[in-house]
């Protein structure tokens, strides 16, 4: 190759180079416009506002990632195309570099407290628990299913209230078999408490892009809010799937469970259902207590007569004993 070819070929890298970059980068900024499969990079579609949160602490982690890959691997082709070996000259060798170093040194450090930050901070955002719920739910994790309790608070404002224990409405329990369905409204605020009485489970729904620990002894809680656009046009819910997330023992994987989001007038059906269902087997319940009740009674006051019996026997005895010494005695 002549010198002239190649002192022609060099500016006509270095005008590309820079073009081919901007196009990319324009490229992935075009495709970031539109919320798809591509775009999340693996996360499903988020149905919370705090979904929403994680989603971007994502891609922008990824976006970080991508330049930082750029960045190293631009160097290194740049290194290998115009810093190739051209004779057996030896180059210029250099000794320090003290801009380069340093920059290798402040550049890390910079990208790690930035991705702290956003971290933190979005982390911050995740744990608030301070608006009022429209809905209380405990969830209670156990070899091998899930408890759904619908609660009329939750358990720090029934402690805040002088109550150890919430008050709850009705309950959704299943099994390994029967697989149970948490149903939640769109638009509403959720506050989950999260309970074992076994072991260490963990409660996931993929589509709240956020799990959380079910410990016993340590009672943690969150809570979300629902989008208002889950539910597609024209239905009345939306199914999503749930799992335990930590591997609990042989039938871990067996820990599933459905979240249906419902449209306002199909959950206020739902939940009075639910309601009634649970006041009328409370009926029943204490039904069945009053009748043992009213066995156990006639047995009880059979018990008490007999006893009465014998007191005035025994008192009369007593009497006519002191009236024959009486009369001794006289």
């Amino acid at each position: 190759m002549s010198p002239t070819r190649h002192r022609n070929r060099r500016p006509a890298l270095r005008r590309w180079a820079p073009r081919g970059a901007a196009l990319a980068a324009l490229g992935m900024a075009a495709t970031g416009c539109a919320s798809n499969e591509y775009t999340r990079l693996g996360l499903p579609e988020p149905i919370t506002e705090q979904a929403e949160r994680v989603l971007m602490l994502w891609q922008g982690s990824w976006v970080a990632a991508f330049a930082v890959g750029v960045l190293v691997w631009g160097l290194i082709i740049w290194s290998v195309i115009f810093h190739r070996k051209r004779s057996e000259q030896l180059p210029p060798q250099v000794r320090y570099n003290l801009p380069i170093e340093a920059l290798y040194t402040v550049l890390p450090i910079v990208i790690i407290a930035v991705l702290f930050y956003f971290t933190a901070r979005d982390q911050t955002y995740l744990m608030e628990t301070d608006e009022p719920a429209d809905v209380n739910v405990e969830v209670v994790g156990f070899q091998w299913s899930w408890q759904f309790n619908y609660l009329e608070e939750s358990r720090a404002e029934a402690v805040e209230a002088g109550r150890e224990i919430p008050t709850r409405v009705f309950s959704v329990e299943g099994t390994p078999d029967d697989v149970p369905t948490l149903v939640l409204r769109e638009g509403d605020v959720v506050h989950f408490d999260l309970s074992s009485p076994d072991v260490i489970h963990s409660f996931w729904i993929p589509a709240f892009a956020f799990k959380m620990d079910v410990i016993p002894g340590h009672p943690n809680e969150f809570q979300v809010q629902i989008k208002d656009d889950v539910v597609p046009e024209g239905e009345d819910s939306a199914t999503f799937a749930g799992r335990c997330a930590e591997l609990c023992g042989v039938d871990h994987a067996r820990m599933l469970f459905n979240l249906e989001v419902m449209t306002d007038e199909a959950y206020d059906a739902w939940y009075a259902e639910q309601e009634a269902a649970a006041d009328a087997e409370a009926e029943q319940i204490q039904a069945r207590a009053d009748e043992e009740n009213l066995q156990e009674d006639p047995q009880s006051t059979g018990d008490q007569v007999r006893e009465g019996d014998e007191g005035p026997q025994t008192e009369t005895a007593e009497d006519d004993e002191s009236t024959a010494e009486e009369e001794a005695g006289r």
